[in-house]
């Protein structure tokens, strides 16, 4: 922000479980710095975080923003503060990894009343992912009936860490907060309570170096600079995570909690950037420019909106930068301050600034941007892999025409979602990281695309093989007046054993089959590969010789060879003992211990093969194989069986024979799909 030195910034993602009170504690905060007029709220719409439609009709946050303002602390210093809310939801996590990818610190979000939750572990986990040290709690809804800020405050130390050591001393009812540093009217009540804490805390800071160490030990006493200074220290490498306390709704505890973020947490200057190549990021004003984006959004106003955070050095409008990840030039004619709805242009960015620039050509989601001479490309955001499908189509014609542009454009806002046409099953397909995530892609479809979208279970990409060697003949003759149609092959089919074989082997001898006709039996047999003999399925694994055949000197010609080699294939196929192949996904499924049975339990009602188990942050790591065609609904089966606790992630791994009773019923659907398409 203008006229703020970069050590004054505070950079904060606002993390933890869905419900946890993250976008009304911003509300809040907004509310108290006077940006907003009145006080937001999720529950009746108003809230200045969650403004789109979507989020305001499943009243939860679906997408990371960040707001940014001046904040003048008790002692007359303004801090720049730029606070990111970020989606609790599961589905949307790909928006928490780029918000506190580019956060220089994170205050995770704890109901007083639901405590941890299997979010709060998720933001912990994101924050380890993304080397995030500085890190703090927030224990929201201290004033609520069932809220007990003691119960939680244990918890979160029980769970990560003695590290988490409180700052603050709500008051009965949740009528107020005392900063045990500041320590200033501490009602009588709180007085014992206050001063444990403002002692621990300073044994804390002394802990953070050796001389202070030596002076605490030696019974001299820490000057408040001192103090100061080691607990600084202590909260930027993660030996300090203060634990605050809030009433957002009522406005308690938000001072207290504006200070200490102020006091404590780091500016972009003590977390300070590499590149990917390992070179440090001077955040300098007077250093080279350097910045990633790291969320793209079509504005209906504006157009397409790259956020960047500054890195380093200084951005201004109106000037020329490199992307260093598309080795483009990129004109910056303005940049924009967007807090909610509100967007204000700003004429310099420096380290720490989140700024966003309209109408880029070439930027897209996690690009480098630096100044015009520097090749730095920033450490690339790491995003997981989906793991629910969906089938789709348009609802009429035209939408089905426009559909494939309408996807890609929800798409390029969001890394965690792909679209992809699947060649197997001629289907375009929708993936993501659960169900309320794909439907949230087909809302922005429709508004922004005016694009109505059909889903449904994809079809599986089965492929057929042959297990047996089987002989395939086909005499293509035909005659109707004039030149004539002949061409006669003769192939063996069996199974191709060495991935590294060829496929096809020239067999003839004696001239039976002219040379110049063997690039046509050729594609005759890759055009007859398309749709095996069982079902209709590509075939894929199999070696095919050509061994005899006969033409004719005037008749035959490159397409009757390419007709009977494709019916030949058939042939030689059904005598071969085909079966159906289908994909087989490798699996790691985290769950809580007490679910662990009922979930080996469904994998292998899902004929999957457990290979081990591990442990991870405190979970239990399912390793598996599964068929695909059972993991299509897993994601929302999976939330069902562990209440919301459970997780998974998957990639393709092989294709495997399908047991035979499952391809009697795979085949015959097959065959009245086909007769069904003949009909049409």
């Amino acid at each position: 922000m203008k006229d703020v030195p970069v050590s004054d910034k505070r950079n904060i993602a606002l993390m933890g479980h869905t419900h946890s009170g993250k976008t009304t504690l911003l509300d809040a905060i907004w509310y108290k710095l006077g940006l907003n007029d009145r006080l937001g709220s999720v529950d009746n719409g108003s809230s200045v975080a969650d403004y789109n439609d979507e989020e305001k009709g499943r009243k939860i946050t679906l997408f990371s923003k960040s707001f940014s303002a001046n904040y003048t602390t008790a002692g007359g210093k303004t801090v720049s503060l730029s606070f990111t809310d970020t989606p609790g939801y599961m589905d949307f996590f790909g928006q928490m990894i780029a918000a506190v990818h580019v956060a220089d610190a994170a205050l995770i979000v704890v109901d007083a009343v639901g405590g941890i939750q299997v979010g709060t572990h998720r933001a912990w986990k994101c924050c380890n992912q993304q080397g995030i040290k500085a890190r703090g709690f927030v224990i929201t809804g201290i004033d609520r009936e069932n809220g007990n800020y003691a119960r939680v405050l244990e918890s979160i130390q029980a769970t990560f860490g003695k590290q988490c050591v409180p700052v603050e001393v709500p008051l009965a009812g949740g009528a107020g907060v005392v900063d045990a540093l500041a320590a200033k009217d501490v009602p009588p009540a709180a007085k014992d309570e206050v001063e444990a804490e403002k002692a621990a805390l300073i044994e804390r800071a002394a802990e953070t170096n050796d001389s202070l160490i030596e002076k605490f030990l030696g019974g001299e006493e820490l000057t408040p600079d001192e103090v100061a200074r080691g607990l600084v220290d202590a909260v930027a490498t993660g030996g300090i995570m203060p634990v605050f306390a809030c009433a957002a709704p009522k406005g308690v505890g938000l001072t207290e909690l504006l200070e200490e973020i102020a006091r404590l947490f780091p500016g972009p200057d003590r977390h300070a950037r590499k590149t990917a190549d390992g070179a440090a990021i001077g955040t300098g004003e007077g250093e080279p420019f350097v910045g990633q984006v790291w969320r793209m959004v079509n504005d209906p106003f504006a157009g397409q909106l790259a956020f960047v955070r500054v890195m380093g050095g200084t951005l201004r409008a109106d000037s020329e930068v490199y992307n260093a990840s598309k080795k483009q030039k990129e004109r910056v004619g303005a940049m924009l301050l967007v807090n909610g709805k509100k967007q204000e242009p700003m004429s310099v960015a420096t380290a720490g600034d989140i700024v966003a620039i309209p109408k880029l050509k070439f930027t897209g989601l996690g690009d480098t941007l630096c100044a015009m001479g520097r090749t730095a490309v920033c450490a690339p955001m790491k995003f997981p892999k989906p793991v629910t499908m969906q089938a789709m189509k348009g609802k009429t014609q035209a939408d089905d025409d426009k559909l494939g542009t309408a996807a890609q454009r929800v798409c390029d806002d969001d890394p965690t979602l792909h679209v992809e046409r699947n060649t197997a099953t001629h289907e375009m397909v929708l993936m993501g990281l659960g169900d309320v995530h794909l439907d949230v892609a087909v809302e922005l479809m429709k508004s922004r695309s005016h694009v109505d979208v059909l889903l449904s279970t994809p079809k599986v990409p089965y492929r057929e093989t042959v297990t047996s060697v089987g002989e395939g003949h086909y005499k293509h003759k035909k005659q109707s007046g004039g030149r004539g149609q002949y061409g006669e092959v003769y192939i063996k089919v069996q199974p191709k054993q060495d991935p590294a074989e060829d496929w096809f082997e020239d067999a003839v001898v004696g001239g039976v089959i002219p040379h110049n006709f063997i690039p046509a039996v050729q594609k005759g047999l890759v055009e007859g590969m398309t749709a095996g003999a069982l079902a209709g399925f590509p075939v894929a694994d199999v070696k095919v010789t050509l061994y005899d055949g006969s033409y004719h000197d005037v008749d035959s010609s490159e397409i009757a060879f390419k007709i009977a080699a494709s019916r030949a294939l058939k042939d030689g196929m059904l005598k071969a003992r085909p079966v159906l192949l289908e994909p087989i996904m490798s699996v790691k499924v985290f769950v809580p211990d007490h679910c662990l049975g009922d979930i080996n339990g469904d994998l292998n009602h899902k004929r999957g093969r457990i290979h081990g188990m591990e442990t991870e942050d405190g979970l239990q790591v399912i390793l598996a194989d599964v068929p695909q065609s059972e993991l299509f609904r897993y994601a929302a089966e999976l939330r069902s069986i562990t209440a919301g606790q459970g997780t998974f992630e998957m990639e393709f791994s092989r294709y495997e024979q399908v047991p035979g009773n499952i391809a009697q019923k795979v085949v015959a659907e097959a065959t009245k799909d086909r007769k069904h398409e003949v009909e049409d």
